[in-house]
């Protein structure tokens, strides 16, 4: 993600957003093999296999991989002229991480994240349960595909499309626009999920709907990181902030576990969840976006010696 912010900050969203497509989509393609292999063999082999699988795939793509030379630009990129376009605003200074924290931008960023993730988080570790509490974990639909079987494969293809989709989309609108369309996506259909989770069809649609929604988490927020702090300490930059999905794991698992005990029903998780991305979308446009707004000035970097993040 940091190489992808480096390499193309002309085509910043639409760069992060395929590679995060990668890590998302990709998982389509194991669900139904490591799904075997457990129920074949356990998930101790499940592990190894595809253990050494991934430390292969890595190792053999790192060989091709690698930073851009200092001062590189995109052939016709100008810094200073795609600063002051109104839709993306990109920040000609470089700001350190120590820099980074110490902006209202960087806290308004990490609370968006933690709020704007959790459902799509939730989803993730609790459909298996949520489809066996309607009695749909073993209801075929198609071509012998059980409801759970289905909605696990089209959320993982349509989170790993829509982070490509958001990412471009917000090359050319802006991310807090984008950010609010996505986030409000997501919020309607956890809503439009929870009040027809009862028919087969609308379990598999609709939990799809909602990853479409939440995808952008993985490309825009990345995107921001870039858009506002620079690209020279765009890795370690993204880390920190990435770690709010630390947090909202916290809150998307053992948090949502808990309401339900409490409630012996999903709806409550559905509505809190739904108003977290909600109010997310609001945050977005009408918090950040003029925030930034303010924040991004249209001045040459700044001069040897300057405090990064003043």
């Amino acid at each position: 993600m940091g190489m992808a912010n480096k390499w193309f900050p002309d085509r910043r969203g639409l760069a992060v957003g395929l590679t995060a497509a990668g890590y998302g989509a990709g998982a389509t393609l194991t669900v139904a093999p490591i799904q075997a292999i457990i129920e074949n063999s356990g998930y101790q082999q499940a592990f190894i296999v595809f253990g050494i699988i991934q430390g292969v795939v890595c190792l053999v793509a790192a060989q091709f991989t690698a930073l851009p030379p200092k001062g590189w630009l995109p052939s016709g990129f100008d810094p200073e002229a795609y600063a002051r376009k109104k839709a993306v605003r990109q920040t000609l200074r470089q700001i350190n991480p120590a820099g980074m924290v110490k902006t209202s931008h960087f806290w308004l960023l990490y609370l968006m994240f933690v709020l704007s993730a959790p459902g799509g988080l939730f989803i993730t570790s609790a459909i298996g349960p949520i489809a066996q509490f309607y009695g749909l974990d073993k209801t075929h639909l198609t071509l012998g595909a059980t409801v759970l079987i289905l909605s696990v494969q089209v959320t993982r293809a349509l989170n790993g499309l829509a982070r490509a989709f958001w990412g471009w989309i917000s090359d050319h609108i802006g991310r807090e626009n984008t950010m609010a369309i996505a986030f409000t996506i997501e919020g309607v259909s956890m809503l439009l999920w929870l009040w027809t989770i009862r028919d087969p069809w609308m379990f598999v649609i609709m939990s799809g709907v909602v990853f479409v929604g939440w995808g952008c988490v993985f490309a825009l927020f990345s995107a921001s990181t870039g858009d506002l702090f620079g690209t020279k300490y765009a890795t370690t930059n993204y880390g920190i902030v990435y770690t709010a999905k630390g947090v909202a794991s916290i809150i998307g698992a053992p948090v949502a576990a808990v309401m339900f005990e409490v409630t012996h029903s999903w709806d409550l998780v559905f509505y809190v969840f739904a108003a977290s991305a909600l109010i997310t979308a609001a945050l977005a446009l009408f918090v950040l976006k003029p925030l930034t707004a303010k924040y991004v000035r249209y001045v040459e970097p700044p001069k040897p010696g300057t405090v990064l993040g003043s």
